[in-house]
């Protein structure tokens, strides 16, 4: 007597008019649940954002006696007294050059390094690698004391270099971990063909290699823009010239003499909070690549 393979029937319900079954209403529901944690998160992350250029936009008075409310009238006289009074027209020009400057040291540095880390063979090189992560573990605050002193002995105290130098040393650590990372997910083999084809090692970083490494690249770049755009504790110690003060500090300096101005403050923090904003929203395709990349190239 022949036999025939039961087939399993799925369980059937009917919501809002329509026959779902038990497989495609757990999908459903999954899917919403999933939707709805990210919603929240949004709203969680984006509140603060909203209610800053919310309160940068409406008069004192209104965000005095109403904080959260809504602008009723768009006006832009708290960023144009932030951008000239407060004078964070000249701390977002400084800020930018401390950024292009230290941004681009650390990425030629730790791409150098991180190369000759990951793809060449010499005495000590997992000793250098130690050490060079050991500058992860040292907090700034240790070293604030000994690096003022160092730099009043360079004659830099107060100079653009005051921070534009320890501030590549202090993104090194974290910048040759990374590009090392990258540099040893790429095969050898590449590096091998290219010899034969009559590449030095320079031949070998900088046509092969480099390249490849591009996600790497940027994912070290917003990260390093970041920290130097929101450096705080280092200009607050070695730059207290006004002139040459960054946007955190230059918050700092803006709160304390606009102390009753809540409107204006929110423009300033609206100032300050805009170029990080858009650099990532630019480059978030590539952020998460690059993230994505390093943590499988470990």
């Amino acid at each position: 007597m022949a036999t025939y393979p039961k087939v399993a029937r799925q369980t059937q319900t009917r919501l809002f008019g329509v026959t779902w079954s038990r497989y495609r209403a757990r999908r459903w529901l999954t899917r919403g649940i999933k939707y709805l944690v990210l919603i929240v998160f949004l709203v969680y992350f984006f509140l603060p954002i909203f209610w800053i250029t919310s309160a940068a936009l409406r008069p004192g008075q209104d965000v005095l006696q109403d904080p959260f409310g809504l602008p009723r009238t768009l006006q832009l006289s708290n960023l144009l007294k932030a951008w000239n009074t407060g004078r964070f027209n000249r701390y977002v020009w400084n800020t930018v050059i401390y950024c292009a400057t230290t941004v681009t040291g650390v990425l030629i540095i730790s791409s150098l390094a991180g190369f000759g880390l990951a793809q060449l063979q010499f005495p000590g090189r997992d000793f250098i690698f130690t050490v060079t992560l050991l500058g992860l573990m040292v907090p700034f605050q240790s070293i604030m004391i000994p690096l003022y002193y160092l730099a009043r002995d360079l004659h830099i105290l107060g100079t653009y270099w005051a921070m534009i130098l320890p501030g590549i040393g202090l993104g090194l650590p974290f910048g040759v971990f990374l590009m090392r990372a990258f540099f040893r997910g790429l095969p050898h083999e590449l590096a091998d063909a290219a010899k034969i084809d009559g590449c030095n090692e320079w031949g070998v970083f900088w046509r092969v290699m480099l390249p490849l490494a591009y996600p790497g690249l940027i994912t070290l770049a917003i990260f390093q823009f970041r920290n130097t755009w929101n450096a705080f504790a280092l200009p607050l110690v070695l730059v207290p010239r006004d002139v040459l003060r960054p946007v955190a500090t230059g918050m700092l300096q803006f709160q304390s003499r606009f102390t009753s101005d809540r409107a204006g403050i929110a423009a300033a923090a609206l100032i300050t909070s805009i170029p990080v904003l858009l650099l990532y929203l630019i480059l978030q395709r590539q952020f998460v690549r690059g993230i994505t990349a390093g943590a499988l190239k470990g």
